[in-house]
């Protein structure tokens, strides 16, 4: 199995290239990952709503795009869009969903969308929608915290002592 990040942005702070590498690194050996950063919209200061949707159809459009591609490989992706209208998960249910991505063979795309969220097309191809929390959270910080949410549901499948909660 391998999970994708599907995250809209390019060139993050140094801070959130650190953490991310840190759990990216530790995650390797049980879950190979990657990232791929979906360039986003170039924005005017003031964009009107339609603007903004417009720019979430396009940043959209290339998530699809990078989602389609690996489905067209031959093999199945299923697309979690991190979303504050989706369902809230404890870690351990996550690393049920993880684990039963991993019994039926099937790959995971994690999508972070951009400043104005992610399209209704995207959402709409979604296998599931996940939120991290209620609060609005930054699309870097997404990131950080996506790495070490999935490290920690690795640790809890093989039953590494990181995690300090109930096991499932």
């Amino acid at each position: 199995m391998k999970a994708r990040i599907l995250a809209v942005g390019q060139k993050m702070p140094a801070w959130v290239q650190t953490g991310f590498d840190e759990y990216y690194k530790r995650i390797q050996p049980m879950l190979s990952t990657e990232i791929v950063e979906i360039p986003a919209c170039k924005r005017t200061k003031n964009p009107s709503p339609a603007e903004l949707e417009k720019y979430a159809i396009t940043e959209g459009g290339l998530i699809l795009q990078a989602h389609q591609a690996k489905n067209s490989a031959g093999k199945r992706e299923q697309l979690i869009c991190l979303d504050v209208r989706g369902k809230n998960l404890s870690t351990e249910e996550l690393a049920g969903k993880v684990g039963e991505a991993m019994q039926l063979g099937d790959d995971m795309a994690f999508v972070i969308g951009g400043a104005d969220g992610i399209s209704k097309e995207v959402l709409a191809h979604a296998t599931f929608k996940w939120s991290l929390s209620n609060l609005t959270l930054p699309h870097p910080l997404v990131r950080v915290l996506l790495m070490e949410q999935l490290y920690r549901a690795m640790t809890i499948i093989h039953h590494h002592p990181y995690h300090r909660g109930d096991y499932f």
